[in-house]
C-alpha cells in the first residue's frame, strides 16, 4: 500500500471518529429535547435520507471533477452540522442541522472511490479491510471520545465531533492529492444524476443485486442499531455510560476482525462466501439476543455478533468494487452507500412504530424481526449468488 492509500486511510479514520463520537448520544440527545421514541427514530433518519438522495450525486461528481474537491465540500459540511447542532435550542434547529450533515455526508463514498483508484484488483479485498480497520479504530476511540464530552454536556459532544471532522478536513486540503486518473468530461444535467440514475445502477451487471442486497442488510441492521440504545437502557437498566462502553467494545472487535480475521479468512474463503457466514451470524444474533433479558448473556452475544459484523460491509464494498469497471468505480460505490442510506433511513423508522415506552418488551420486537429479515436477505443472497460472484471469486 502506497503513501496516498494512507493518508486515505488516516482521513477515514477520523472521518470515523467524528461520526462515532455522537452513536451513543443521538438517541439521548433527542429525549433531551423532549422526542418520543418515534421521533428520535427519525431524526436517525432525516441524516440517513438526505444521505440517499445527495450521495449518488457528489459520487458521480468525483468522477467527473475529481475525488479531492467533493471530500471537502462534504467534510465542510459536517463540520458546519455539528455546530449547530451542538448549539441548538430547539429540536427543529437540530433536526435541520442532522439534513445538512446528511446532504453534504458523501465521506465514506468518495474516500471508498479513492481506495479503488489507488489499490491494484488483487489488493482490493486487503485495502477495503484497512480501509475497514481505520474506519473501526475510530469505533474504538469515538465512544471514549463522547464519554468524555458527555462529563460536559450531550451538545458539547456534538462541538468535539465539528472538531474532528475539521481535522480531517485540513488534511485532505493540504495533504491529500488527487487520486484519479481520468476524470469524465461529459457534460450531465445535475438534475440527471438522482433517482434516474439510482435506478439505472440496478442494471449495471452483477453490481445491481449487490446494490439490493446491501438495502435489505442495511434496512434490518439500522432496525437493530436504533433499537439496540433503548434495549440496553430500558430493558437491561444500565446507563448511558455502559452503553457508550458497549460501543466501544465494538469498535475494538471491529478492528481486531478488519486487520487481522479479513486476511486469514481470504486465505480460505473468497469474499462472497465471508459475507454468507457473517450474514447467518448476524441473523442469528438478532433472533438470540432478546430472549434472555440479562446483562451477561446480551454482552457475551454482542461479542460474537459484532466480530462477523464488521466483515459484511468490506465485503460488500469489495464485491461490488471488483465488478464495477475502473471509470464506474465512483457511480458503483456512491450509489451503493445511497441505497445504504436509504436503508438506513427506513430500519429506524420500523423499529421507532414497533416500540412503546409503556411497554418495555416492546423493545426486543425489532431484534427478533431484524433476525428474521436478515435470514431472508442470506437466503436471497445465497439463491442469488452466480449473479454477483466476481470472476476473480469464480
Amino acid at each position: 500500500m502506497n503513501r496516498i492509500f494512507w493518508i486515505i486511510a488516516l482521513v477515514a479514520f477520523i472521518n470515523s471518529l467524528s461520526f462515532t463520537i455522537l452513536i451513543p448520544i443521538i438517541y439521548l440527545y433527542g429525549r433531551q429535547f423532549g422526542l418520543s421514541d418515534f421521533h428520535t427514530s427519525l431524526l436517525f433518519s432525516i441524516y440517513a435520507i438526505a444521505q440517499f438522495f445527495a450521495t449518488p450525486i457528489i459520487g458521480k461528481l468525483s468522477d467527473r471533477f475529481g475525488r479531492k474537491p467533493l471530500l471537502i465540500i462534504s467534510l465542510a459540511g459536517t463540520v458546519i452540522a455539528n455546530f449547530f447542532a451542538g448549539t441548538a435550542t430547539t429540536a427543529i434547529t437540530l433536526f435541520l442541522a442532522r439534513f445538512l450533515d446528511g446532504i453534504t455526508g458523501g465521506n465514506n463514498a468518495v474516500a471508498q472511490a479513492m481506495i479503488s483508484d489507488v489499490t491494484e484488483t488483487e489488493r482490493r479485498a486487503q485495502g477495503f479491510g484497512i480501509y475497514g480497520a481505520a474506519m473501526g479504530l475510530g469505533f474504538v476511540l469515538g465512544p471514549a471520545t463522547s464519554l468524555a464530552a458527555q462529563q460536559i454536556s450531550l451538545g458539547a459532544a456534538f462541538l468535539v465531533s465539528g472538531g474532528v471532522a475539521l481535522i480531517a478536513l485540513i488534511i485532505t486540503i493540504f495533504f491529500l492529492p488527487e487520486t484519479i486518473k481520468r476524470k469524465d468530461h461529459q457534460a450531465h444535467n445535475i438534475f440527471d444524476l438522482g433517482l434516474d440514475n439510482l435506478i439505472k445502477g440496478l442494471m449495471i451487471p452483477k453490481v445491481g443485486i449487490l446494490l439490493i442486497i446491501n438495502f435489505c442488510i442495511g434496512t434490518t441492521f439500522t432496525m437493530f442499531t436504533y433499537a439496540f440504545q433503548p434495549y440496553f437502557l430500558i430493558v437491561l437498566e444500565q446507563n448511558k455510560e455502559s452503553l457508550t462502553l458497549m460501543f466501544l467494545l465494538f469498535g475494538v472487535l471491529g478492528v481486531i476482525m478488519q486487520t487481522w480475521g479479513v486476511k486469514v479468512l481470504t486465505k480460505y474463503l473468497n469474499e462472497t462466501k465471508i459475507l454468507l457466514v457473517s450474514l447467518f451470524i448476524r441473523s442469528s444474533s438478532f433472533l438470540l439476543m432478546p430472549i434472555f433479558p440479562i446483562v451477561n448473556y446480551f454482552v457475551i452475544l454482542s461479542v460474537v455478533f459484532s466480530l462477523f459484523n464488521s466483515l459484511v460491509q468490506p465485503m460488500i464494498n469489495t464485491l461490488i468494487s471488483l465488478n464495477a469497471k475502473p471509470e464506474e468505480q465512483g457511480i458503483a460505490l456512491g450509489l451503493n452507500s445511497s441505497y445504504l442510506s436509504m436503508s438506513n433511513g427506513i430500519g429506524p423508522v420500523i423499529a421507532g412504530l414497533l416500540v412503546n415506552q409503556d411497554n418495555p418488551i416492546s423493545y426486543s420486537y425489532p431484534l427478533y424481526l431484524a433476525g428474521m429479515l436478515t435470514f431472508g436477505v442470506l437466503l436471497f443472497a445465497i439463491a442469488n449468488y452466480q449473479k454477483y460472484i466476481p470472476k476473480t471469486n469464480s
